[in-house]
């Protein structure tokens, strides 16, 4: 990226434009970093040969094997678009996402939107009036451009659980996410029909239907896989809304370090959306002890906050391996099935 761009970064500003926190461990981090760029070095090279300065690739074994070991910054938005059926849309709609931006727009809709651009990323150097570009305006039109192509779903606001926090979590942090990724709003926006309209099934909508599924579909893989700490959820009457949420709603930004989110989101884009739960049942299985040493509902609240930081989340490339062995076989075929009896389960409770 150009120079002059970089000059707003300063060092406690991580390269994404996150602020880093006043307690942020550098020492620890440059230790880390070190491992990860001799890996991210080796990986760069690999997929320099498997491109060969081509932008288009198709899906194979080689490349599905490629992707969980992570793909470099650079190409990123390039794989995520191929992977995700996002580059074969934006190429059979030209001209489409320029004319939603220039439609009429509704009125309501702006003003949601508007609402919540002061609240995206409020620690992003990047999202900031002062910075230079600012992605509030990409970041602005690929809402408002989204909620037009998808009026069902329009702009929709997730307030979270936590009372008296003014940010709501959702679209607006996933747009936010694939700007500073691919630095292009037309293709944000594919990325954001491709993870709504086809890779998540049902999250955003009002209902948001496939978002409570799934929270449901994530207890019945715990009481099979981690029979313990769902027998702790019971006892505490804790459900499983009240901890994972914030995961699925924000796909786990806000929740785990970028690079490991990064990483997830590579995984996503090409496997779909089994992957968020590979993510929560490594979690889950890897601190199975820290949680059932709760002793109340806070106590269990706490553990689930507790999990999601530290060595095991920072260390990106070993717990990305590690969700492809802790959780054990996940076929999509057992998924379709729980989030049919579930999907049931919750329309019965709910009418």
């Amino acid at each position: 990226s150009d120079p002059a761009h970089q000059q707003d970064y300063t060092p406690n500003v991580d390269p994404y434009g996150f602020e880093r926190s006043e307690d942020f461990d550098y020492e620890s981090y440059e230790e880390l970093m070190s491992e990860y760029l001799a890996v991210l070095t080796r990986r760069s090279i690999k997929w320099s040969k498997l491109l060969k300065g081509k932008n288009k690739v198709q899906k194979n074994v080689k490349l599905k094997r490629y992707v969980r070991k992570g793909i470099p910054n650079e190409h990123r938005a390039l794989i995520w678009m191929a992977a995700s059926g996002a580059q074969e849309k934006l190429e059979k709609n030209p001209g489409y996402y320029q004319s939603l931006i220039e439609a009429q727009h509704d009125r309501k809709l702006v003003e949601t939107i508007c609402t919540d651009l002061n609240r995206t990323f409020p620690d992003n150097v990047q999202f900031r009036k002062t910075s230079n570009p600012c992605l509030q305006k990409a970041l602005y039109n690929v809402l408002l451009a989204y909620g037009h192509h998808n009026p069902t779903v329009g702009y929709c606001q997730v307030i979270p659980l936590k009372t008296g926090s003014l940010n709501s979590y959702g679209m607006n942090f996933i747009a936010g996410y694939l700007l500073i990724i691919t630095k292009d709003e037309e293709k944000s926006f594919w990325l954001m029909d491709a993870l709504l309209g086809r890779i998540l099934p049902d999250y955003y909508s009002p209902a948001m239907l496939g978002l409570k599924t799934d929270q449901e579909v994530l207890g019945e893989l715990v009481k099979v896989k981690i029979p313990r700490v769902w027998q702790t959820m019971l006892d505490h009457n804790v459900m499983w809304t009240l901890v994972v949420s914030r995961w699925f709603i924000c796909l786990y930004i806000d929740v785990l370090p970028v690079e490991t989110v990064l990483r997830i989101w590579d995984c996503l884009f090409y496997e779909g959306s089994k992957i968020l739960f590979r993510v929560a049942l490594t979690l889950i299985h890897h601190n199975e002890a820290l949680i059932q040493q709760a002793q109340s509902l806070p106590d269990v609240c706490q553990s689930f906050k507790q999990i999601t930081h530290g060595p095991f989340v920072d260390e990106c490339h070993t717990f990305m391996q590690k969700i492809f062995t802790e959780p054990g076989s996940l076929s999509m075929a057992t998924l379709t099935k729980l989030r049919e009896t579930c999907r049931y389960r919750i329309i019965a409770e709910e009418s």
